[in-house]
């Protein structure tokens, strides 16, 4: 039983590799992907209602410095699994 236990963790560990670098890459592009959609709707907001121009620009920054914050932790996380 502990045998296959590590038998599986020494094969699988370039698996884990390459897959900490896949998920820092899919992590990195979803990141650009949602703070593209909240720059897109906020100027579409504006567009509509400029007027509430400080109330939309805050929450635009509020909202992508959360998806900011969340992919810098998913990106430290794939990178550890690349390097330990």
């Amino acid at each position: 039983m502990l045998l296959s236990i590590l038998l599986q963790a020494a094969v699988g560990a370039g698996l884990a590799k390459l897959g900490g670098a896949i998920g820092a890459g899919i992590a990195a592009v979803a990141a650009a992907f949602g703070i593209g959609r909240i720059g897109g709707n906020a100027m579409e907001a504006l567009a509509r209602q400029p007027e509430a121009a400080g109330d939309i620009r805050s929450n635009m920054i509020v909202a992508a410095a959360l998806i900011e914050g969340v992919s810098l932790f998913a990106v430290i996380v794939c990178l550890l699994a690349v390097v330990l």
